[in-house]
């Protein structure tokens, strides 16, 4: 995952935010005249499945093995051991392009000069790819706006989950990027090898069309980024705290419960819990994507179940109890900084955190342990893991590129898609050896100061397209214990209702959506009784659920038949 972490509490208030602009965002954005078969801010529903103008696929041969083989995406393999890289790319290209890229940053952006960017562009024939690096925090909302201006440079990248901010994707693909079919389409392994071999999905997840009820009209528009299964989050435990506590990992939500009454002394401020918005969810067997699960013959929102009452109850039980920290509500607090000082035992983030706290505790000497929950549930049910389903960003170029400057950041997004063990992802995801990283005494690249504010930015140019295959990578412990982890939810992972199809939903279901988040978080925090939760279905039911529910059972209906 390229953000700091999928679960970071700016991401997601970025993206809650993003789900507000509803109809008056789209108000602003000058599409119709240009696409007037689609209607704005009515939704949009999209097949991905079935196209017979993508890439062909065609297997690339990695060159070193796994040392642990695991069931993709959910399950991936795993690397114990630095292998010795191989070129992935046997005819280098010649070329002599610039281009300016806009994408997201978190943290202190890094220079364009530094060595890592001419060496990439030596690397890979000679193409320069400047990064317009801005705000990550509120990219997704700001990128509204370049789209509408055209202003964005050579092109974009987006994350997936961005793509809530905008109130009618399907106008701005059509309408501001290059259509990349006819140069993509059929089987271009010789000139783009490593884009052949990105999964046929991946693709399909590429295709916008400027009408999606007519199959002649779908393109491809974007270039995927990777292809990732599993569960990109975790609720982390100070397995340090909860062992000098006499506790045990606990193995479901009452357990847990439990634990995190033990662990909690609020007078002497330590808290079991910081955020607890998503994830939680699904230990009460709530569906993931847009809160959508097909119950006794239609689609039933969250909302509506008594599952969401029974959340709530619980976040509000540990609120009433003094169990979060009082603060949590700001949406101001580092809750990994925290997690590290011991202030919080238990903080929900991405996978990443994993390692991150390793690195971080270990450098400032704060020392402790860390290790995800397992796959929970409440009232004895069978867990439920919400997982990836697609790729997780695309970049997409400008209309205005030639076509003999699309063909060329082929070139360099097929550079880009080089797997680990290969010199192309060293040097992508490590830098130059003696500039970025040495290599330990195991073998694997270790990044010095330089290296880690520059290669190990969330976004560069490793993020430009997707690896032919991903793999769990990093110290031996960690990648086995991973592994294990992952072994561990695969059978719990939750079905995709509607896999093999993009659904947008209209701007008032987006809306209605945001009005939601803050009514459940004022109950959550002590603003409003749970006694106001039938009203605020109502509410949502009223101002977009319905609409949304109309919409999403029609893409249905079309998915299954």
């Amino acid at each position: 995952m390229a953000t700091p972490s999928d679960g970071s509490i700016f991401r997601r208030r970025s993206l809650f935010k993003a789900a507000g602009l509803g109809a008056a965002g789209a108000a602003g954005l000058p599409f119709i005249a240009a696409c007037s078969d689609i209607e704005s801010g009515s939704g949009t529903s999209q097949t991905t499945e079935g196209f017979d103008f993508l890439p062909t696929y065609k297997e690339w041969p990695l060159p070193v093995e796994p040392d642990l083989v695991g069931e993709p995406p959910n399950h991936p393999s795993g690397f114990t051991t630095y292998p010795e890289p191989a070129p992935a790319i046997e005819n280098l290209p010649s070329n002599s392009g610039t281009f300016e890229i806009t994408v997201p940053m978190w943290g202190e952006a890094p220079s364009n000069d530094d060595p890592y960017f001419q060496a990439v562009a030596d690397a890979s024939g000679g193409t320069t790819v400047n990064l317009r690096q801005a705000d990550g925090n509120t990219f997704a909302e700001t990128s509204v706006q370049w789209l509408n201006a055209n202003e964005f440079g050579d092109g974009i990248m987006l994350f997936s989950w961005m793509l809530y901010a905008h109130p009618n994707f399907q106008e701005t693909v059509v309408n501001s990027f290059y259509d990349l079919t006819d140069i993509v389409k059929g089987d271009i392994s010789e000139r783009w090898p490593l884009l052949a071999g990105l999964p046929t999905a991946s693709w399909g997840q590429s295709v916008w069309s400027t009408d999606p009820e007519d199959p002649e009209t779908a393109r491809v528009f974007g270039i995927p980024g990777s292809f990732s299964g599993g569960s990109n989050n975790a609720m982390f435990a100070r397995t340090d705290l909860l062992e000098a506590a006499g506790q045990t990992m606990p193995t479901s939500v009452e357990e847990l419960i439990e634990v995190a009454r033990a662990v909690s002394d609020d007078a002497n401020g330590r808290w079991a819990f910081g955020g607890l918005d998503y994830l939680t969810p699904s230990w009460f067997g709530l569906a993931g994507g847009d809160g959508w699960a097909y119950i006794d013959g239609k689609l039933v929102h969250n909302c509506e179940r008594p599952e969401y009452t029974e959340w709530l109850e619980f976040r509000r039980l540990l609120w009433d109890e003094k169990l979060v920290h009082p603060d949590i509500p700001s949406g101001t607090l580092d809750g990994q900084a925290l997690h590290k000082a011991g202030t919080i035992v238990f903080q929900l983030d991405g996978i990443s955190w994993w390692q991150g706290f390793i690195d971080q505790s270990t450098a400032e000497g704060t020392g402790g342990t860390i290790a995800p929950l397992g796959a929970l549930a409440a009232k004895g049910r069978k867990p439920l893991v919400h997982v990836n389903t697609g790729v997780d960003s695309w970049t997409f170029l400008s209309k205005d590129l030639s076509q003999e400057q699309v063909e060329e950041f082929l070139d360099f997004a097929n550079f880009c898609s080089a797997p680990y063990g290969t010199t192309e992802y060293e040097l992508l995801n490590y830098g130059v050896e003696g500039t970025h990283f040495t290599y330990g005494p195991d073998g694997f690249p270790v990044f010095n100061e330089v290296g880690t504010t520059v290669v190990q930015a969330p976004v560069n140019h490793k993020t430009m397209s997707g690896h032919v295959q991903q793999f769990l990578t990093g110290s031996a412990d960690m990648v086995q214990a991973r592994f294990e982890y992952n072994a561990s939810l695969k059978e719990f992972a939750e079905v995709n209702i509607f896999e093999g199809m993009r659904v947008e939903g209209p701007a008032d279901f987006k809306s209605a959506g945001q009005v939601l988040t803050d009514q459940q978080n004022d109950i959550a925090f002590g603003r409003a009784e749970l006694s106001s939760i039938p009203d605020m279905v109502e509410t949502w039911k009223t101002n977009g659920g319905e609409s949304g529910r109309e919409h999403y059972t029609a893409a249905y209906d079309k998915l299954h038949g």
